[in-house]
C-alpha cells in the first residue's frame, strides 16, 4: 500500500525460515496544525488561592502566502477572575539549545507547577510534578512556546503534500534570523488570537533563548509594531557581543573561583570567606590584572608570568604548574576535569556542584555532562506526564527535549545590538539579566559583561540589572533560589509597569 511499510516476522526453525505473522508499520505519527486543549484549574501563590485556566496544542506558523508552514506547540496559563484584562502582563517564555524544548523553564522555573526534586535539584522518584508557590503567574500570565522541531512543535508538508528539504528547513527555521522572524510572526498571531495587544509585555529567555529574545525584541518593534515592557536574560550566551581572545579567558576566572569555593577546593584562607565576599575580589583581579597580562601574550616578562600563575591558581584551585602549562589560558572543559581528579571526580559544565565519574582519570575533558544526566532523568518522565495526563493534551508525536535544528545559522549575530536599538526606541523597554554562579557553559561574569556592552554608551545603564544566584545554568532547580529568582522577576515584571498615563519619553 502506499506511503505504508510492511513487516515480516520471521523464526528460525533448524534450517528453515518460518513466516508466522505479518504486520504493517503505521506511518509515523503527525502533530495537529491547529488545535487545543482547556482545563481548569486552582493553585496558592504567596499565600493567595486563585484560579487559572490552561490552554495547551498547537498554531500555526504561516508564510508570507498565508500558507501553514509548521506547529508550534505551547501552554498558556491565565489567570481568572482579573477585572483590568489590558493591564495584566504577558510573559513569553523560550529556552535554549538551540534546540532545546520550553520544558526547563515551563516545569520548573515559572509556571504553576514545578518538578519533583530535592531541595539542591537532584532527581526524585516517583518522577512528576507538585504546586509551584513561588510562580509569577499570580502577577503575570504566561505562554511557554516550543520553536520547530522542540517539543511537540513540527515542520507541516507543503501544499502539494510533500516536504520542504533540508535546505528549506534551515532557511525558514533553523538560524539565529529565521528563528527571530517567524517567531516574531507566531507572537503576533497569539497575541492578536487571545486579545493581549493592551496588555504589559515581557520576553524570557534561557541559554540560547537569550539570544532569540534579544532580537525579537527589535523584530517585534520593527515589523510587527509590538512594544514591549521587559525582557528577562536568563543564563545569557553572549547575544552578539564579541568577547574574545583575552577576554574570553578572563571572564572564566570568577566562574573558577565560585566552583572551587563550592567543592571546598581552595586555601583556608579563600575558603573561609563567604562566596559573595570571594567573587567581588577575584573579579577586581581579573580586570585589574589577569586581563592585561593575558593581552601581553609573550610580551609578559617571565616574572611576571610566575605571579599571575600563583594568584590564578589560588583562585581557581588549580595546581600553580597546571596553570603555567596553559601559558595562563585555562579551558573550562579541562577545569571540569581536573578540579577534583585527585578525587576521581569530575564537575558538571552547566551546574558545576554535579559531579560524574569518568572511565580514567586521565584526559582533557569529562566523559559526560554529569547535570544534563541528572535533569533529564527527572524533566523528561514529568513533561510528558503533565502534558498528558493533567493538562490533557494527547498525541503520538514523540516530545523532543533536544530536536534536530542543526546545522544552525549562527551568521550575522547582531542579537545585542538589536536589544540595545530596541531599548533606545522604546523608553518603556527594561532589561534583567539572571545568572547562576556554579554556571560553567555561560558563566556569570560574561553575563556581568554583557551588561556593560549591551549599551556602551552608560546611557540606559538605570534600565539593565542583574542579579545572582548561589546554583547553575537553572538557578530555579535549588530550592532557595526557585523562590529567589521568581521574587526577583516578580519585582522586576511590577516596577517596569508605567504608572498610569505615564507617558514613553526620554
Amino acid at each position: 500500500m502506499k506511503g505504508m511499510k510492511h513487516l515480516i516476522l520471521a523464526v528460525m526453525m533448524g534450517s528453515s525460515l518460518v513466516v508466522t505473522a505479518t504486520a504493517t508499520e503505521l506511518p509515523e505519527a503527525k502533530i495537529a496544525a491547529d488545535e487545543t486543549v482547556v482545563t481548569e484549574h486552582s493553585t496558592t501563590i504567596n499565600g493567595q488561592r486563585f484560579k487559572y485556566k490552561a490552554t495547551t496544542g498547537t498554531q500555526p506558523v504561516f508564510n508570507e502566502d498565508g500558507e501553514a508552514t509548521a506547529a508550534l506547540h505551547f501552554t498558556y496559563y491565565e489567570r481568572q477572575g482579573v477585572k483590568n484584562r489590558e493591564e495584566r502582563p504577558l510573559l513569553i517564555s523560550f529556552n535554549g539549545g538551540p534546540g532545546s524544548a520550553s520544558v526547563w523553564m515551563h516545569v520548573a522555573y515559572t509556571g504553576p507547577k514545578s518538578l519533583r526534586v530535592d531541595d539542591e535539584g537532584f532527581p526524585l522518584m516517583p518522577y512528576g510534578v507538585k504546586e509551584n508557590p513561588h510562580s509569577v503567574l499570580d502577577v503575570a500570565d504566561i505562554v511557554f512556546v516550543n520553536p520547530v522541531n522542540t517539543g511537540y512543535s513540527r515542520p507541516l508538508p507543503k501544499k502539494d503534500g510533500s516536504q520542504y528539504s533540508r535546505d528549506e528547513l534551515q532557511k525558514m527555521f533553523f538560524g539565529v534570523n529565521a528563528d527571530v522572524k517567524y517567531l516574531a510572526d507566531w507572537i503576533n498571531t497569539f497575541v492578536t488570537r487571545h486579545e493581549r495587544w493592551r496588555s504589559p509585555k515581557y520576553l524570557i529567555g534561557e541559554s540560547y533563548g537569550t539570544t532569540r529574545v534579544s532580537g525579537l525584541a527589535l523584530e517585534l518593534q520593527n515589523r510587527q509594531w509590538m512594544y514591549l515592557n521587559g525582557v528577562i536574560l536568563v543564563s545569557p550566551t553572549d547575544i552578539g557581543i564579541e568577547r574574545n581572545g583575552p577576554v574570553k579567558a578572563a571572564n572564566r576566572l570568577p566562574y573558577f573561583a565560585a566552583a572551587a569555593w563550592y567543592h571546598n577546593a581552595l586555601g583556608s584562607d579563600l575558603q573561609s570567606k563567604d562566596l559573595l565576599e570571594l567573587l567581588p575580589e577575584v573579579e577586581k583581579y581579573t580586570l585589574d590584572v589577569y586581563l592585561p597580562a593575558l593581552a601581553k601574550g609573550a610580551m609578559l616578562p617571565a616574572a611576571e608570568k610566575e605571579q599571575i600563575a600563583e594568584q590564578v591558581a589560588k583562585y581557581s584551585g588549580l595546581d600553580k604548574q597546571t596553570v603555567m602549562r596553559s601559558n595562563l589560558d585555562i579551558s573550562t572543559s579541562f577545569f571540569w576535569k581536573e578540579l577534583l581528579r585527585d578525587r576521581g571526580q569530575t564537575i558538571g559544565r552547566l551546574d558545576s556542584r554535579y559531579l560524574g565519574i569518568d572511565r580514567d582519570d586521565v584526559g582533557s575533558r569529562p566523559d559526560y555532562n554529569s547535570e544534563l544526566t541528572s535533569w533529564l532523568h527527572s524533566f523528561t518522565p514529568a513533561i510528558n506526564y503533565y502534558l498528558r495526563e493533567e493538562l490533557g493534551y494527547k498525541t503520538d508525536v514523540k516530545y523532543n527535549m533536544f530536536g534536530p535544528v542543526h546545522p544552525w545559522d549562527r551568521s550575522n549575530d547582531n542579537t545585542g545590538e538589536n536589544l540595545r536599538q530596541a531599548m533606545a526606541q522604546n523608553p518603556y523597554l527594561n532589561v534583567l539579566i539572571q545568572s547562576g554562579y556554579y554556571d560553567g557553559a555561560t558563566n556569570y561574569f560574561d553575563a556581568k559583561y554583557n551588561m556593560w556592552h549591551i549599551d556602551p554608551s552608560g546611557r540606559m545603564a538605570d534600565r539593565i540589572g542583574f542579579k545572582g544566584y548561589r546554583s547553575g545554568h537553572m538557578m530555579y532547580l535549588r530550592a532557595e533560589d526557585l523562590k529567589l529568582s521568581n521574587n526577583d522577576l516578580r519585582e522586576f515584571i511590577k516596577a517596569t509597569i508605567p504608572a498610569k498615563d505615564e507617558a514613553a519619553k526620554y
